[in-house]
């Protein structure tokens, strides 16, 4: 059975992400490779984490006029990346990234990831930028249109996997806010266990900080993968 789990490699060097994919990769499903080592070290992190042979999350958050967008996600796909997140951006946005991504990626599996509410924010946060809706509402409200513009999945919470599920049926649900038993939340608002976000519908499960700073990964890696398939 294939590991639900993809590791975030949220460190600002290659050798150091590198090196902790290959401690923990017989233990989980594939990386996820963020901002700041792409801001670090360039898109050739995203090549250089796909060589290993499973599957690569690049998380750019694009959002930006269609053209732009497009362009980043033929690149990312060319580098090797299965997944690639966008923001709400519109419907030519989504779409425009849809297609891109899937011309650069050649014909090898690749699919948009429409980015929901960060677990960073709150009910407070969302007041304080205009949008009224409850969490979970706004969640399901982002969901809908994008299985409708060709994108593959979301990124939410584990609170709104139920949210993501009712606006768009048939998407994957990829949820950061992983935190096992025991462990804080550091700076996440809104977080759950691996295995009650795998009960509550989850398809993937970003953990970073619980795996990647642990004194050993490979370990922590292995515990979590022993927790899920109780």
């Amino acid at each position: 059975m294939v590991s639900p789990v993809l590791v975030a490699l949220d460190v600002p060097r290659l050798d150091d992400a590198l090196a902790i994919a290959r401690r923990v990769a017989p233990h989980v499903g594939g990386f996820k490779v963020g901002l700041e080592l792409m801001m670090a070290e360039g898109p050739r992190a995203v090549a250089a984490v796909a060589d290993l042979g499973l599957p690569v999350f690049a998380d750019a958050k694009l959002h930006d006029i269609p053209n732009t967008v497009a362009g980043a996600a033929r690149a990312l796909g060319r580098h090797g990346a299965r997944w690639v997140t966008l923001h709400p951006g519109g419907r030519a946005m989504v779409r425009a990234g849809v297609e891109a991504l899937a011309e650069g990626a050649g014909g090898r599996e690749a699919g948009v990831l429409v980015v929901t509410v960060l677990t960073s924010l709150d009910q407070g946060d969302l007041d304080d930028i205009g949008i009224s809706r409850p969490v979970s509402e706004q969640v399901q409200a982002m969901a809908a249109p994008a299985s409708a513009r060709g994108a593959e999945g979301v990124v939410c919470s584990p609170a709104e996997i139920a949210s993501a599920r009712r606006g768009g049926p048939g998407l994957t649900v990829v949820t950061p806010g992983i935190r096992p038993a025991g462990s804080g939340g550091d700076d996440q608002k809104r977080v759950a266990t691996p295995a009650r976000a795998r009960a509550a519908g989850a398809d993937w499960l970003v953990i970073g900080r619980p795996i990647t700073a642990a004194p050993d990964p490979a370990d922590a890696a292995a515990r979590i993968a022993a927790e899920l398939a109780q």
